[in-house]
């Protein structure tokens, strides 16, 4: 007897080679029906025995493609249609509310191999693909995700490429970003001064600049790149003095060498199995790696850091460049600074003209923009620092189910935005700061583009509780119901939400800073509850910010003020004209109070004699970390903890900078003390809060926990003593997390009785 079955598969199962799966898997069991893509999910029909259907059945999700993350919506009892075979339909628009956009995958083996392969089609192609690699975010204009729904429309295939494109036994069947020499994008040179070179030596033209020491700018995926030889110190400092960007540390890309690919990244970093792990991943993100001590690359790549970013080539085009350059190449975001990277090859000619020497376009276009994501192992994990190709939008299952879709518009730095409907929440790739008009108009384009591509429309939004948050002006003016959202009680609410957590939490949120419900700048804060119900017990004795938003880029400013509330003399702060400054300090002009443990590495650095001003956020407190001596040897300063008069626990930091200005020890060894006394004085807020609430879920957020010295000796010491800790792991500590928790913290207020 003929059954049949029609069964809807959610999540990752577009663009990653799903629906060629099934045709094979149900031609293995010898059933007959179809499968078609229908919107952000794919539809089976089988017809068979009842046994084959239910093996079938159990077999789809055993054996999937490597990047498909699918899940059973629908299995339903239907009508037969009694077809002769198996066969993939046409697509068809239909409810797009379990849409999953696919992510950008980085080339496959059989890619890669096909690419070398001098006898092959597609030898040396930079732009060769199939199911289970290539571009999929960064070229798709909507939903389902087929080749006239992405921006390769406007290149129709050859009958060679429509041949694998039509037959189930190759591994490009029905692969939408399909192409070849014949048919298919193609890359062309321009100097900055116009000159251009022919299709054919458009690469070759771009290695000999890099080996002349020339800045590339390369069209990548996502963007631009901005490329130089990684160890060739004029043509770094160039870089750095045509980007302005003196110091901030610069991402290399490693030519892929040995059995592995991991031949080269071995020459100049220490690392273990989950880097090797993530810096092999579908998204080839930059990783944080311990830097050997004596490497073939310059010091300038990373000036007085012991970390270094790493990455391997992700597409054929940086394989072949990186093959035939033989070296490493510095490859940094190729945009103006504090912008989102550039996309449009007019637009990056004509931006990118006073740091690059020369332009390798391609044409074919980017939908969205897409920076390269960044991480660091901290812990028992390789966590996120940065989303991006590859890594997002990233979609969280939520443990509360949001009756309205709504949009939460993220921070000021940093910044995302998450959408959320149903249980399902899609925070967005990393959007830089809005400071520039078009850090603001991507920011809109990508409001925009979730929305559709997911085709949900939102009814409300959450924003960020400061007024001046570009992000908060929009919102206000948005013609949606607006709710305000406390920048750490997002950042506690993000890690409850992605753990799932609605008991109580000890959330410890240190960052930069923040304003605060008392409307001061907070930053280093311990908060108990629950999303919707957050409570301050904990933080640090608040001091001033002489010359405000100043102190964040002048550290020496913040190290002043620890001196004069202390009652400390630091000679070096003595070289500065001090009158002025202690006016206003004393007087309070300009001065604002916070408790920002951000601000205070930056003290320390400047007492330190590490960083005095920063040219980017964080300088001081990443050269705090690299400077430290191992901490299992330094004994931490007490910080007395007392309450004030409203209950709180507040930790007294003035000993420590007595120590910390301490000339008769070494620069390490302040450096290990002040992460020591740090994690030590969280240990004993944890168990204050610990005695009187009964909590013993302890949660890390906030930018400060990036620091990978102080955040694993926080978790060991929370561990023995008995703490659970959690520490995020889909989405980064710092701000990229704030939309997500304005999702969490917004729907919780809703649901709160007022």
């Amino acid at each position: 007897m003929n059954h049949a079955q029609r069964l809807s598969i959610g999540g990752c199962v577009q663009g990653v080679g799903f629906r060629p799966y099934i045709y094979r898997l149900a031609h293995s069991f010898q059933l007959t029906g179809w499968v078609r893509n229908n919107a952000g999910t794919v539809e089976i029909h089988a017809e068979g025995s009842a046994e084959r259907i239910d093996a079938f059945a159990q077999a789809i999700f055993s054996r999937p493609p490597p990047t498909a993350q699918g899940h059973l919506l629908v299995r339903a009892t239907v009508s037969a249609e009694r077809g002769t075979a198996f066969i993939i339909l046409s697509s068809v628009n239909g409810g797009v509310r379990q849409a999953s956009v696919p992510l950008d995958l980085a080339s496959c083996s059989d890619c890669v191999a096909e690419l070398r392969e001098p006898l092959a089609r597609r030898y040396r192609y930079p732009f060769i693909n199939c199911t289970q690699c290539g571009p999929r975010y960064t070229i798709i204009e909507d939903l389902p995700y087929d080749r006239d729904n992405t921006t390769l429309i406007d290149f129709k295939l050859c009958r060679a490429c429509g041949a694998e494109y039509s037959n189930p036994l190759d591994r490009r069947f029905h692969a939408q970003p399909l192409a070849c020499a014949d048919c298919g994008p193609a890359l062309f040179w321009c100097t900055a001064d116009g000159t251009r070179a022919k299709e054919s030596l458009a690469l070759a033209a771009a290695v000999d600049a890099l080996r002349a020491g020339g800045i590339v700018a390369l069209r990548g995926v996502g963007g631009y790149h901005l490329l130089c030889d990684a160890g060739n110190d004029s043509a770094v400092l160039r870089l750095r003095q045509r980007k302005g960007r003196p110091a901030k540390p610069l991402a290399v890309m490693i030519p892929w060498a040995g059995e592995d690919g991991l031949a080269g990244v071995r020459q100049i970093a220490n690392f273990g199995a989950l880097e090797s792990a993530s810096l092999l991943g579908a998204s080839r993100p930059i990783v944080v790696l311990e830097r050997k001590p004596r490497i073939p690359l310059c010091r300038s790549i990373a000036p007085n850091l012991r970390d270094i970013g790493v990455m391997l080539p992700y597409s054929p085009l940086h394989h072949l460049l990186l093959e035939d350059f033989g070296a490493p190449v510095v490859a940094t975001s190729g945009n103006v600074r504090g912008e989102p990277v550039l996309t449009d090859p007019e637009e990056a000619q004509a931006r990118l003209a006073f740091i690059a020497d020369g332009f390798l376009h391609h044409n074919r276009p980017i939908a969205r923009s897409a920076e390269d994501p960044v991480a660091r192992r901290i812990g028992d994990a390789v966590r996120p620092l940065r989303m991006g190709r590859g890594t997002a939008p990233i979609e969280i299952k939520l443990a509360v189910r949001i009756d309205k879709p709504t949009l939460a518009v993220g921070a000021y730095q940093k910044s995302t935005i998450a959408l959320a409907f149903g249980s399902r929440a899609i925070v967005s790739p990393h959007l830089g700061d809005q400071s520039s008009p078009r850090g603001r108009a991507i920011f809109k384009q990508t409001i925009a583009d979730l929305q559709k591509l997911y085709g949900i429309r939102a009814e409300r939004v959450m924003h960020d509780a400061h007024p001046g948050v570009p992000a908060t002006r929009w919102a206000l003016e948005c013609d949606l119901p607006a709710t305000a959202v406390w920048h750490h009680h997002a950042h506690a609410s993000a890690v409850a939400g992605e753990y799932g957590r609605s008991t109580p939490l000890l959330c410890f949120t240190w960052d930069g800073q923040g304003v605060g419900p008392d409307h001061t700048l907070w930053g280093g804060e311990a908060l108990l509850g629950s999303p919707g119900c957050w409570r301050r017990v904990a933080s640090f004795l608040p001091f001033k910010l002489p010359g405000g938003e100043r102190a964040a880029r002048e550290p020496w400013r913040t190290a002043l003020s620890m001196c004069w509330q202390s009652g400390l003399h630091w000679p070096a702060g003595a070289a500065r004209d001090e009158t002025l400054l202690r006016h206003a300090f004393d007087r309070g002009i300009n001065s604002p109070s916070t408790t920002s443990v951000g601000r205070l590495f930056d003290a320390a650095a400047a007492l330190i004699g590490v960083c005095m001003v920063s040219s980017f956020e964080g300088e001081a407190a990443t050269q705090l970390e690299a400077l430290c001596e191992p901490l299992e040897g330094s004994q931490p300063i007490a910080m007395p903890l007392l309450k004030d008069g409203q209950g709180i626990w507040r930790s007294d930091w003035t000993a420590l900078f007595t120590t910390v200005l301490d000339g008769t020890r070494t620069q390490a060894n302040r450096a290990a003390l002040f992460h020591s006394s740090l994690a030590h004085a969280l240990l004993a807020q944890a168990l204050a809060a610990r005695e009187e609430s009964r909590v013993n879920s302890v949660a890390l957020a906030g930018g400060v926990f990036q620091n990978r010295v102080l955040t694993e000796h926080v978790m060991r010491l929370l561990e023995v003593e008995g703490f659970e800790v959690l520490v995020p792991k889909a989405l980064p500590l710092n701000d990229a997390a704030i939309s997500f928790g304005q999702l969490i913290e917004g729907e919780m207020l809703h649901a709160t009785p007022v």
